[in-house]
């Protein structure tokens, strides 16, 4: 019997010496395909497997239990992977938990349910995110009004607002686009959809469908928006009440001295914004900087934040890259005013020399948020009726890195954040 045991024993040992581990690396060097890589791990989370994402180790790397179909899928997708052992696999676990190294390995438990809310007809412009999605070939529902006003929110994890305006503006193009099919055409369909809800105006209507995004968010949704989405949302709550649009948008005028009744209190992130009152100027407020900028294109970079890992492993995770300095890039609603932000909210990326933030996050109830500056993070200016992004010319995009952060943050295995 004794030789049985030994046998055993043996096979045992043989068997947990060879086990194995897909080690997905994210830093410059070591990965040529960034952007497929998060879509590599969303495929694995859909399989009911567990993946370590390792924080700031190369980069924020992914690490999962080695099979032959993950390593077909990273060959067909060109994503880097390396094989390691199950003991080389330990040293790295060990290495990142020291208390010497800013490092740490957060457990992604399932694949969130993401939701798009987008207009389902084509607009003249393109989103970010969907591209981002489609490219890392992670699949998402697109949602409009009906579908959140209808209480639809619920079923998803993660909700992303399209290029938006929810003050009922259409987002102030009236000068340069009123006469364009395109801006005629989406007037038209947001009035009927106004009208088919039972609202008098599109005002009304966009901030039911904010107080209804809002909702979510307290409830324990995760909310990322991009360029206008970010102010004119914000907006729209602190407006509650407020008819502050001007008769070409709504059919009458705007009430007199709105800006002493807008309520900062409502908001998510920003406070003691002004209104930009003309409906000649593309501009909501004074949150954006746009029109405050000096800075050249060549020289147009922001920093991320570098945070504890240990201690402070969601904003860690949402910063996660390749490098610290990311390319800047314009939209309606560019950047942030640095002064027009609530102090509990954190800015994880910035022009300092500038005073703009352009990458923030906060927590709204049990919910979070994370505000994105500008339109295209491989477009510099992009404008109406210009050709979308190929993202096959840029699998390495940092500015687009933070996209895909956003979007596996809420499969993460949640640890108190301390500071």
């Amino acid at each position: 019997m004794p030789k049985y045991v030994a046998i055993i024993l043996l096979l045992l040992f043989s068997i947990k010496a060879s086990a194995s581990y897909v080690l997905i690396p994210m830093d410059a060097e070591g990965q040529k395909e960034h952007l497929k890589a998060y879509g590599i791990t969303y495929w694995v989370l859909e399989k009911q497997q567990k993946v370590k994402w390792l924080l700031n180790y190369r980069g924020g790397s992914f690490l999962m239990p080695d099979s032959p179909e993950i390593q077909k899928e990273c060959q067909i997708r060109g994503v880097s992977f390396e094989v390691i052992s199950d003991s080389k696999t330990e040293q790295i676990l060990t290495d990142i938990s020291s208390p010497s190294k800013n490092m740490d390995a957060v457990v992604l438990e399932k694949a969130p349910k993401i939701a798009v809310y987008s207009p389902k007809g084509n607009l003249p412009w393109d989103d970010a995110v969907t591209m981002v999605l489609t490219y890392a070939e992670i699949p998402y529902t697109v949602i409009y009004d009906e579908e959140v006003l209808s209480d639809q929110l619920i079923l998803y994890d993660w909700l992303h607002l399209h290029h938006e305006d929810f003050t009922g503006q259409y987002g102030k193009f009236y000068r340069a686009y009123r006469s364009a099919p395109w801006y005629i055409e989406e007037k038209a369909k947001a009035e009927a959809m106004a009208a088919k809800l039972g609202y008098n105006k599109v005002s009304e209507e966009k901030l039911d469908v904010a107080k209804k995004i809002r909702d979510y968010v307290i409830g324990g949704g995760f909310m990322f928006a991009m360029c206008s989405a970010t102010d004119s949302f914000d907006i729209a709550l602190s407006a509650e009440g407020v008819d502050i649009c001007e008769p070409m948008f709504d059919g009458d005028p705007s009430e007199p001295g709105y800006q002493s009744k807008i309520d900062y209190n409502k908001t998510f992130a920003f406070k003691d914004f002004i209104l930009e009152r003309s409906p000649m100027v593309y501009e909501f407020s004074s949150i954006d900087m746009t029109e405050k900028r000096r800075i050249a294109k060549e020289s147009d970079y922001f920093t991320l934040m570098d945070y504890s890992a240990k201690w402070d492993p969601i904003p860690t995770m949402l910063c996660q890259n390749h490098t610290a300095l990311v390319k800047g890039f314009m939209g309606q609603t560019t950047s942030f005013d640095r002064d027009e932000i609530k102090a509990n909210v954190l800015v994880m990326g910035e022009n300092k020399s500038n005073g703009e933030a352009r990458y923030i996050h906060g927590i709204k109830g049990k919910g979070f948020f994370t505000f994105y500056g500008g339109h295209d993070p491989e477009d510099y200016q992009h404008r109406v009726g210009d050709a979308k992004t190929e993202l096959a010319l840029h699998p390495n995009s940092p500015g687009y890195r933070l996209i895909l952060n956003n979007v596996l943050f809420p499969a993460a295995k949640k640890k108190k954040q301390k500071t």
